[in-house]
């Protein structure tokens, strides 16, 4: 590998992903740029466990999702484990499926029926929090050396970074749009029914609370409908 091109598509690839407009669009870049910089890629994935359940965001190919399916099924893969931040390890790689025997027995040789030849899963974490793995597909075994696992790690270390920076954006625009929506409820709350600010709020939050709806739902169906019936 020429370290020195690979150093300057790595730094073009971290200033495209702060780039990027919402979190499918960065985890789509994250993925795309799996296959592109990382020697041995065919497909790339992000996986997100919750509870016994994964998500699979951002495949490159069904071969991922197909892949994340079975771990599910199997509770057992090398994705599964680097999204587990307790396990403590923070890359999982099987260089030739062909030959592993000793870990994930269940998952290894139904993975082979698949058509995949090796891989390797990275946690992807900041200070603050983990936040799935990223996981890297190659349809040959031995696709993967020491060389491709450090540009998966990097790949990764700008990924986790890029990945919480948008999702904290989109939270927070999310929160700003759900205080501006609630307003502009409780000023027709206010208008149709000679409210005050605190009548207003207060008529929102019992409706939430009795119909068990989140109150950013009530305050839209108020602004699309000018009431709550």
């Amino acid at each position: 590998m020429d370290w020195e091109t690979f150093a300057r598509d790595m730094a073009e690839m971290a200033r495209d992903l702060l780039a990027q407009d919402s979190v499918d669009a960065t985890l789509e870049r994250i993925t795309a740029s799996g296959t592109e910089l990382v020697e041995g890629c065919d497909a790339a994935g992000v996986l997100i466990l919750q509870g016994k359940r994964v998500r699979s965001l951002a495949p490159t190919e069904q071969l991922v999702i197909d892949s994340d399916r079975l771990q599910e099924r199997l509770q057992e893969g090398p994705c599964f484990d680097a999204a587990r931040p307790h396990l403590r390890e923070r890359v999982f790689r099987i260089a030739d499926f062909t030959a592993e025997q000793q870990r994930w027995l269940a998952y290894a040789p139904q993975a082979r029926e698949l058509g995949l030849g090796s891989m390797m899963g990275f946690l992807l974490y900041t200070e603050d929090e983990e936040l799935g793995a990223l996981n890297l597909y190659s349809r040959r075994p031995g696709a993967f050396t020491d060389i491709s696992e450090t540009a998966g790690w990097l790949l990764a270390s700008h990924a986790a970074v890029a990945f919480a920076g948008a999702r904290s954006h989109a939270q927070m625009q999310q929160a700003v749009d759900t205080r501006h929506t609630i307003g502009e409820a409780m000023g027709i709350l206010m208008g149709s029914h000679r409210l005050t600010e605190e009548q207003a709020f207060d008529v929102l939050r019992r409706y939430s609370q009795e119909h068990n709806v989140k109150l950013r739902e009530v305050a839209r169906r108020v602004c699309e409908t000018g009431s709550l019936s």
